[in-house]
């Protein structure tokens, strides 16, 4: 965690825009076998393991420094260290009444904590008006981070697709921490997190939804580590 907040102060600090993705099993295998998705994952300013499972494969390969950053704690880690930069942030995503329930959270517990703005955007395409004044409003707000709670991998394909559109703005994709953070959903307690079995604690929590994601992809996953074991690639 220390590490990715270093990076991606010193790249908003710069000025420079980009996207970060937060990618745990269920989406690496989606990227897997959707090349456009790969490409986005590959493309970010930075991509995050959500999810034990990725950071033990990441150790196996010789990632010895690799920790867990998932989006609930990355969010607030983040908006701390923006608060005392005096930086803003919008908040895009989330069901409607759960952005502006996060906020007033979050206020609590970050001093200084600057919104930009928020909104929950229709569970719908949007019309050409309609992407029009999002992106104008997002830009207006003079956010330096635009945090998306879209759900993966909406949340990916829309931070590519406007990453171009809006200015400066770092666009870092959360998926279910607006909910966590708004108390709408629970966290699995802190042994089950460290012990890679915060998927337990949801699974108990929305099992209808759930049961397919879980019983699928962790075999998937383990049997493509038997097949190909993970190897560290020094970026260029």
């Amino acid at each position: 965690m220390r590490q990715a907040i270093d990076r991606l102060v010193r790249h908003i600090d710069c000025g420079n825009p980009g996207y970060v993705c937060v990618t745990d099993v269920n989406a690496l295998l989606h990227a897997r076998r959707n090349p456009e998705l790969r490409r986005i994952f590959n493309g970010s300013t930075l991509t995050v393991p959500d999810g034990m499972p990725l950071v033990w494969a990441g150790k196996s390969a010789g990632a010895d420094w690799m920790g867990r950053v998932c989006g609930p704690d990355l969010m607030p880690a983040l908006l701390s260290a923006a608060a005392e930069r005096g930086w803003s942030s919008y908040f895009l995503g989330g069901a409607p009444q759960v952005a502006e329930e996060m906020i007033e959270n979050l206020r609590r517990t970050i001093p200084g904590l600057k919104v930009a703005g928020w909104q929950s955007p229709p569970f719908r395409e949007l019309s050409p008006e309609e992407e029009t004044a999002m992106v104008q409003e997002i830009n207006d707000s003079g956010a330096r981070i635009v945090w998306v709670g879209l759900g993966a991998p909406k949340q990916e394909n829309w931070m590519d697709c406007y990453r171009s559109r809006l200015g400066n703005s770092l666009l870092v994709g959360v998926g279910g921490a607006f909910d966590m953070h708004a108390g709408r959903v629970r966290r699995a307690p802190r042994w089950m997190q460290r012990g890679g079995l915060e998927w337990v604690y949801r699974f108990a929590q929305e099992p209808r939804r759930l049961w397919k994601r879980y019983t699928r992809n962790v075999p998937v996953f383990i049997l493509a580590l038997c097949r190909r074991a993970p190897k560290l690639v020094e970026s260029a």
